[in-house]
This record gives C-alpha cells, sequence and structure tokens, in this order.
C-alpha cells in the first residue's frame, strides 16, 4: 500500500497462482479502483483505444497480466508523468518485462518493484514447515486436501506453463525441449551454472542453454543467484548459482511425493538449502541484494544479504547440530560480516563463535537485522 501511494506506478511481479489478483482485487476493493485482466478477451482495453481508456481514469487503476499488451510501457510513462497525477497504477505481471520484450527502462524512476511469491514461513507457521517445504508456497499445491493432490496439481502447473504460459509472451520455443531443459536444473539445483556442460547434455549450443535458462528465470521458476566479488586479490566464480524458487516444484520434477519420499532422498541437503534460502531473501526483502560468495580455493558462503550498508551472511545446513567451519572464518574476513548465522532444522539456538549463531528454521520469522 505505501508504494502504491508513494509511487505513479507499482509492478507487482511474481509466479503464476502465487496469489497476485487475489491481493489486488482486496486492494481494489479498498480503493475502489477499476480492474483490467489482460487475460479476458473481453477487457475493455484494447490496442486500439488503449491510450483513450487509460487517460480518462482517476485514482487508483489496476492491471493484470500486464505483459500481454506491448504497447502498455511506453504509454504509462506519459501518464506517469503528469501534474498533477490524476491516477496510480498497479501492474500485476507473471513474467519480467525483459523477458517479454518490454520496455521496462522506459519507466525509470517512475516504477516501484514489489516482488511476491508463494507462501513463506512467516505466514505459513512453524509447525507446517515440512509440508511447506514438500509442497512448495504456490497456495492451492500448499492448502490441497492431500499430498497426491498437490503433486497432481503441481505437474499440471508445469505442464501449463510450458504450453500456454511461454508460448503466450510471444516467446517460441519447444515445450518438450523446455521441459527437459527444466527437468536437468532438478538435478543441479544449488549448484553453480555451467552452460557448456548444460549445452552438452542438451544436444544444444551454450546461448540455447542460456536463453532457456534466462526464460525460465524471467518467468519466476527459476532463481539465478548471483557471486559476490569485490577487488579481494582472490579467485572467485563468477558464475550464478541455480536454484528452483518453488521447492514443491522441485519434488515435483524429482518425482517426490510423500514427506517420506523427501527425507530419503540423496540429495536432501541441496533442497532443504534451496527452501530457506526462498525464507530468508522472502523475510528480509532482499530480491535485489541477495549474493552467495564462493572462492576457488573452496571457501564458500551460501548466502549473503546486503541491509542498511551492512553484510549479513547465512549458512544453510541440513544437520542435527552445526559446528563453525574454516569457511565461515574466511567468509567473515573477507566479506567483512556484521553477522553470520548457519540455519538449520532444530530447535536450540546458539553461539559458534562472537559473530556466528546457530538458528533453528522455526526461528526465522522472528529474526531481525
Amino acid at each position: 500500500m505505501r508504494s502504491i501511494q508513494n509511487s505513479p506506478i507499482t509492478l507487482l511481479a511474481g509466479p503464476r497462482q502465487c496469489g497476485k489478483t487475489t491481493l489486488a482485487k482486496r486492494i481494489a476493493e479498498r480503493k475502489d479502483a477499476v480492474f483490467f485482466d489482460l487475460e479476458d478477451p473481453a477487457v475493455p482495453l484494447q490496442k486500439e483505444t488503449l491510450g483513450l481508456t487509460l487517460r480518462g481514469l482517476r485514482g487508483l487503476v489496476v492491471i493484470d497480466e500486464c505483459q500481454r499488451e506491448p504497447m502498455l510501457f511506453p504509454l504509462l510513462r506519459v501518464l506517469a508523468d503528469r501534474k498533477p497525477l490524476p491516477a496510480r497504477f498497479l501492474l500485476l505481471g507473471s513474467a519480467s518485462p525483459e523477458l517479454a520484450g518490454r520496455a521496462s527502462e522506459s519507466l525509470a524512476g517512475r516504477v516501484r518493484h514489489v516482488d511476491m511469491g508463494g507462501f513463506i514461513l512467516e505466514e505459513a507457521g512453524a509447525p507446517a514447515a515440512e509440508k511447506l517445504w514438500l509442497r512448495g508456497g504456490l497456495p492451492i499445491s500448499f492448502l490441497a486436501k492431500s499430498e497426491e493432490e498437490s503433486f497432481r496439481w503441481r505437474l499440471d502447473f508445469i505442464r501449463a506453463h510450458l504450453e500456454r504460459d511461454i508460448p503466450a509472451l510471444g516467446i517460441r520455443v519447444p515445450a518438450a525441449a523446455l521441459r527437459r531443459f527444466w527437468m536437468m536444473l532438478s538435478h543441479v539445483h544449488a549448484q553453480t551454472w555451467n552452460s557448456s556442460d548444460m549445452a552438452r547434455s542438451m544436444g544444444t549450443q551454450e546461448d540455447t542453454a542460456r536463453r532457456y535458462l534466462d526464460i525460465l528465470s524471467g518467468s519466476f521458476m527459476i532463481r539465478q543467484l548471483q557471486p559476490w566479488f569485490e577487488n579481494l586479490g582472490k579467485r572467485l566464480v563468477k558464475a550464478p548459482k541455480i536454484y528452483f524458487r518453488d521447492s514443491g516444484l522441485l519434488h515435483a520434477f524429482l518425482g517426490l511425493k510423500t514427506r517420506r519420499e523427501m527425507l530419503t532422498f540423496p540429495r536432501l541437503g541441496f533442497s532443504w538449502e534451496g527452501f530457506i534460502l526462498e525464507q530468508i531473501i522472502g523475510r528480509f526483502d532482499a530480491e535485489r541484494s541477495a549474493y552467495f560468495y564462493k572462492t576457488h580455493a573452496g571457501a564458500e558462503l551460501d548466502l549473503m544479504i546486503l541491509k542498511g550498508g551492512r553484510r549479513y551472511g547465512f549458512e544453510i545446513k541440513y544437520a542435527d547440530a552445526p559446528t563453525m567451519t574454516r569457511s565461515m572464518h574466511v567468509a567473515l574476513a573477507d566479506l567483512k560480516l556484521k553477522r553470520l548465522w548457519v540455519v538449520y532444522p532444530g530447535t536450540r539456538r546458539y553461539k559458534l563463535s562472537n559473530l556466528v549463531e546457530a538458528l533453528p528454521s522455526s526461528e526465522l520469522a522472528a529474526l531481525k537485522i
């Protein structure tokens, strides 16, 4: 709500089915706003009369699935510069403007970005942590009556995303090839991206593999966590790490339907890492200030976020009682971290050193920095 009041344009972006429309409709009801859904063929917001329709509106204007109209962003640049400002705009998008081929640069200085995902631990509650981890945060999957129903919904979601959502953006890629690529990403989840290895496995060119990765990243399915590097006199890893943004979709690709199957999965630690990483980024609104750190000598930090000009580190461990490691000492010194937390699925909070603390995942929601 603060963003709507302070900015002429607010872009609420996130994956399909994460609850953007539900939230926007509640805001629209409170604000007595005009609501347009560009997925509805009968919506009175057509390309031929786009300017005439929007110029005459007052108050709050909500436009759902904004990436579907190529002429919208340049027009909004003009409408946002009017003095006095008769209308503010709330845009909902399930793809980044860059992926949809829209000139987001034209709105620089006029738009405030608000990111939205599915449920996080703070909303679901600590008792539902394993359910959230298994099913993911997309509301229909999380709230399904059974694990089988949740699993089936996620499979349908994946199919619809490949066969309907991506083509609707004007992107022409074979759905079968993109699905195979997405499946392959599930086996390199939480690992550093290697375009040559992925292209070789796909039997394609590196540029094609990068394009597929950008498509899934731009539609909020995959996170490319960028490395932090500065002139430290060390050889640093400079390729991003790849994560499924939703753990439920990861488990769908891996065929993990039940809690037992998840907890006995050989690469359980990587699944846990991605799940907790998304919780931390969501908890601290760190979508654009999150990084990992890794040197070629082996030192590594799973996550660093910048907040108020300070650096905070997080290590994510699926262990009973994590201990201090050499990597943590190196990260503290190299990055000059204010604090470092080791997030694990236990119940006891305890210090590992003056600046390092083991933190149960159930206490993430209450953590303040």
